[in-house]
């Protein structure tokens, strides 16, 4: 062992070496304590710290009885930060993943090993699926690097109903379309946060500094719309779009002329609000999947547009109804002066030959109410040559058709009028009976709808309240009177003419059995510089004439069927949502003078015969005079079922099915198409098929729902509405 001491030189050395290494390691530690100090400790703590968002949950839109047209539930957000997994572990958290939430596993396997601080691997879970991450998170240790945050999705309980009007959001909550998007900054609150601390490993450490900011949620909002209105309107819109191969859609408003509020607004074709990106139905998968993306979405950006308040079009003759109320408001002319005006089937106007819509013929010597119930377009023209461009004008501004009407949705567009100082005598004549020009449904109906107030003009409201869903405070939204537009005299004799046209002119396929109507029927024809555009068909109807509880529109654009007619297949879809609609509301009877079949036809009253043996039923309903039908043969069964169901009032002779528990099978039929036929016709067209009939009014059948095509159950009860044939329904 070498027990040589040390040289002195080298201990000197190495005790330099020591001591300068203790000056730099202060040096360093000073350097880092009193120069870099505050910043080293501000990144630390961000380095610890954590702002964890909470997502306010988006206020609900409710209709006006308390529905839930739109709502958000609570769900959770997958991210991960990639860098926290352990690389042992990566492997199995993608299959994990992919697994509990059926995703394709290299894609996800991809973001597990990406190289970015943050991945999403999948937004608004439901409860099910994250309960099974937790689980297997738990049981295997694997946290670090998975985050699961509060989210919401935004559900639509009735689907379709509204859409166009609803709106929907994007996945990140923002609205997108309509009311979602219009009332985004009310429906989506504030987000909150809660700031702690966390260690290496993302997990949070107990801190009595950590603060929690709550989120504001955001508000509900109700609106004047009844989903129980909305869908029968969009019932019979529906069935006019496609009985009449419309092939630009349709739309239909109801509104009540005392407030402005839209009871419902309907585009047809709508779109499922849950899955607003699928394949409209107008489209096959096939086409639609072989379409580029840019294509599809501009077909989509179509579907999903409110073209009630975001298209405009050219009213045709409902808008005779402006001109005509100008008229009599400003003195120029009376409701029944003999030989006022005079139809020769044209009119020439500086040269340029304007036919009436009825050609073939003339309407002679007439007076405005007869005008009103041809739909004359002669007169008119004669009418808005008295009155002259200017004064039109006035009228037209304080009706609302130069500005928006300031409906709270998104989507609204403005009318298009020529300048004033570009009506020369044609344009004035077109003018005067609604064509060469455009406006949106809303314009029109808020406009007709003063004339059902006595002449005031209300804005027209969509939303009623604004509930505050943190403290349950309320804002009402009250109704909005514009201005008076015309005196109540003018409005009562409008609305006298108007009710005319419906009894003995041109809108008597607009009737409602029981009830009052005053409208206006409108057959526009394509602008030359658009003829891909079509015809336009619309009826306005008004009732009760006598204290008006709504006003209704429907406009079928670019019909390809037997008629393009406004009197023939607008009309009728008026009179069948009227029907439906004013019984629906309260609104007393007030018409009776009108014939209907149904006055003539007993009716019974279908028993409840489920829980009775079939036998014991076959005797009950047979001595009703009912026809019973029952597949099995063993009459000691009990019944189970029946169709019609009880309570349902049947003519004599109709059928009823019974099911018992070992005879179920149900049998559709197929809807024939009544339209045309007499009520014997058609009752035996639907005997035929097992198939009951409900019958209103008198002639031949004009409407019948469901509509035809339609698969039923046996014993399903069809209801049709006859009228009497009408040749002249413009």
């Amino acid at each position: 062992m070498n027990n040589r001491p040390i040289p002195p030189k080298r201990l000197l050395k190495c005790a330099v070496f020591v001591l300068v290494l203790l000056v730099c390691l202060t040096v360093r530690i000073g350097f880092l304590q009193f120069v870099q100090g505050s910043e080293l400790k501000a990144a630390a703590t961000r380095s610890q710290t954590t702002n964890r968002v909470i997502s306010p949950k988006r206020g609900s839109i409710y209709d006006a009885t308390g529905k839930v047209l739109a709502t958000s539930a609570q769900v959770d957000t997958v991210t991960i930060n990639p860098k926290l997994i352990k690389t042992d572990n990566k492997e199995k958290v993608a299959k994990v993943f992919s697994d509990i939430f059926a995703l394709d596993y290299e894609e996800t396997l991809q973001k597990v090993n990406s190289e970015k601080e943050v991945e999403t691997i999948i937004r608004k879970v439901e409860k099910e699926q994250i309960d099974s991450l937790k689980s297997w998170m738990s049981e295997n240790n694997a946290s670090s690097g998975i985050n699961i945050d509060e989210d919401s999705k935004r559900y639509y309980p009735y689907g379709s109903l509204a859409s166009n009007l609803i709106g929907f959001c994007d996945t990140d909550n923002q609205g997108l379309e309509g009311l979602e998007l219009y009332w985004d900054s009310v429906l989506t609150g504030t987000p909150g946060k809660i700031t702690g601390s966390q260690d290496a490993v993302s997990e949070f450490i107990p801190d009595e500094n950590e603060t929690y900011i709550a989120a504001e949620n955001g508000s509900d909002i109700t609106l004047s719309i009844d989903a129980n209105i909305q869908t029968i309107v969009e019932k019979y819109l529906k069935q006019a779009c496609i009985e009449n191969d419309c092939g630009n859609g349709g739309t239909a408003i109801i509104m009540r002329p005392s407030t402005g509020d839209i009871l419902a607004m309907a585009t047809y074709p709508d779109y499922d609000l849950n899955n607003p990106r699928s394949a409209p139905s107008s489209f096959d998968v096939t086409t639609w999947n072989a379409m580029s993306s840019t294509d599809q979405l501009n077909e989509l950006y179509q579907v999903w547009r409110n073209k009630a308040v975001s298209n405009t079009y050219e009213p045709g003759s409902t808008f005779k109804i402006i001109t005509a109320s100008v008229g009599i408001e400003e003195n120029l002319v009376s409701t029944d002066t003999s030989g006022d005006f005079i139809c020769n089937g044209y009119e020439m106007v500086s040269g340029t030959k304007i036919n009436c819509w009825k050609n073939v013929t003339t309407h002679g010597s007439q007076t405005l109410r007869q005008a009103l119930m041809n739909s004359c377009n002669p007169a008119l023209m004669q009418l808005g040559q008295r009155i002259g461009a200017e004064t039109l004008y006035k009228y037209y501004e304080a009706f609302g058709l130069f500005s928006k009407t300031g409906i709270a949705t998104a989507g609204e567009v403005n009318s298009n009028f020529w300048d004033l100082d570009d009506v020369g005598p044609v344009e004035l004549a077109t003018m005067s009976f609604g064509q060469r020009f455009t406006i949106t449904p809303l314009q029109l109906i808020t406009a007709v709808s003063s004339i059902a107030n006595d002449g005031i003009l209300m804005q027209p409201r969509i939303v009623t309240k604004v509930t505050n869903t943190d403290n349950n405070t309320v804002t009402n939204i009250e109704p909005t009177k514009v201005r008076q537009v015309l005196s109540t005299d003018t409005c009562d004799k409008i609305i006298d003419m108007l009710e005319s046209v419906v009894t003995d002119g041109t809108g008597r396929y607009g009737q409602v059995a029981g009830y009052s109507v005053a409208g206006k029927t409108g057959t526009s024809e394509p602008n030359p510089a658009h003829p891909e555009d079509g015809y336009v068909a619309s009826f306005i109807g008004i009732s009760p004439v006598e204290n008006p509880e709504v006003v209704v529109l429907v406009t079928l654009y670019n019909p390809q069927g037997e008629s393009n007619q406004g009197g023939q297949i607008a009309g009728p879809v008026v009179s069948q949502i009227l029907s439906e609609v004013l019984p629906y509301l309260g609104v007393a009877s007030d018409d009776l003078s009108q014939s209907d079949a149904s006055d003539s036809l007993t009716t019974t009253v279908l028993q409840d015969v489920r829980n009775k043996t079939v036998a014991e039923a076959k005797k009950i309903l047979e001595d009703a005079g009912f026809t019973c039908n029952f597949s099995g043969t063993d009459t000691s069964q009990i019944v189970t079922d029946q169709v019609p169901k009880p309570g349902t009032s049947l003519l004599e002779d109709a059928t009823v099915q019974l099911y018992t528990a070992t005879n179920n099978a149900r049998v559709s039929q197929t809807v024939p198409d009544l339209k045309g036929m007499s009520y014997a016709r058609a009752k035996n067209a639907l005997a035929a098929k097992n198939l009951n009939i409900h019958v209103s009014g008198s002639g031949t059948v004009l409407s019948q729902d469901p509509m035809a095509g339609t698969a039923v159950e046996e014993g399903t009860v069809i209801n049709v509405t006859l009228q009497k044939e009408i040749q002249d329904a413009h």
